[in-house]
């Protein structure tokens, strides 16, 4: 591994929300790494996370900036740690320019970020499960504790959507209505999930005020007493070098625990594929953890299959 010139490499803290200028330069980043990766090194919970006020206390972001020529400086590394409100341990993500890698800057981010933090407590999560991950990983001695799969369809034939049982009905997500209720059944649906169950009425904004959002592709279903039992938000990625037509995607499928067996999950999955296709998406994507049996299988069942695997790293577990 080539190392920097100490002179060159300047790293940057921040506590808390990022100025406009510099979330947009970390955005850039973040876009050109999926462009080579093929993968985004940064979820969306962590975007927003950066652009959220009075977080001081639950958010710390590095980024590393190497000296071009006296008085310019380029974005070439990010570090964000993001305190889980859940279990109160930081969960970390990390991403490096395509073009400055293997020049010693992910060791350097996590170097820094331990002046701060205990390294050998945090998670920190792997987009694609890259080798210099594990590395970087095992290097303060953390090992893999989550896996999640990303998985992929690209049949452009529509899914066969079962009827709906018990005069439930669906429609689709009405902006300034149907906020409070989708939060409820958001968080009883991921109980326990330790990043989707806890998704707050500003994380809902935030994801609403992006260029994505669509309430169009948001479905939602009520049992007969109109109480929202499942839902399914889908999602939209533009075409790249490498995805010439739109990527689809199911963002997130719920089904709260009293109306789970019904058929809700593949019914509400079904019906958003085939949106999606209609709007002429290439292929849907979607994540989901490996050692979610039933959702993987449903979405086998679907026509999906393995297309990658994020990682995460933590604290090995006492044997």
């Amino acid at each position: 591994m080539s190392e920097l010139p100490q002179t060159t490499l300047s790293i940057q803290k921040t506590q808390g929300e990022l100025e406009e200028r510099d979330l947009s330069d970390v955005r850039k980043l973040a876009t050109r790494a999926q462009e080579s990766d093929g993968n985004p090194p940064l979820s969306d919970q962590t975007l927003v996370a950066l652009a959220t006020e009075d977080s001081a206390e639950s958010v710390l972001s590095l980024r590393a900036e190497l000296q071009l020529e006296p008085g310019e400086t380029a974005l070439v590394g990010v570090l964000v740690a993001v305190r889980d409100t859940t279990s109160n341990s930081w969960v970390v993500e990390l991403v490096v320019h395509p073009e400055h890698r293997e020049q010693g800057i992910g060791s350097a981010l996590l170097e820094r970020l331990g002046e701060d933090l205990e390294l050998s407590s945090i998670q920190a999560w792997a987009h694609g499960g890259h080798p210099a991950a594990k590395k970087l990983a095992a290097g303060i001695g953390l090992a893999t504790v989550r896996e999640l799969y990303k998985l992929r369809r690209d049949d452009s034939e529509a899914l066969e959507v079962p009827e709906l049982k018990q005069r439930s009905t669906v429609r689709t997500f009405r902006v300034g209505e149907d906020e409070p209720a989708w939060l409820a059944a958001n968080s009883a649906s991921f109980a326990h999930h330790p990043e989707q169950g806890s998704l707050t009425l500003t994380d809902l904004d935030s994801r609403m005020a992006e260029d994505w959002f669509d309430p169009t592709g948001f479905f939602l279903a009520f049992d007969a007493e109109e109480q929202l039992v499942a839902y399914h938000w889908t999602k939209i990625h533009p075409a790249t070098a490498d995805e010439v037509r739109p990527m689809g995607e199911v963002y997130v499928v719920g089904v709260i625990p009293e109306a789970q067996g019904l058929g809700l999950g593949r019914i509400l999955t079904a019906m958003g594929v085939n949106y999606l296709l209609e709007l002429g998406v290439g292929s849907v994507l979607l994540y989901v953890d490996a050692d979610n049996e039933p959702a993987v299988n449903l979405y086998r069942s679907l026509g999906f299959t393995l297309w990658d695997t994020d990682i995460m790293y933590g604290p090995q577990p006492i044997e």
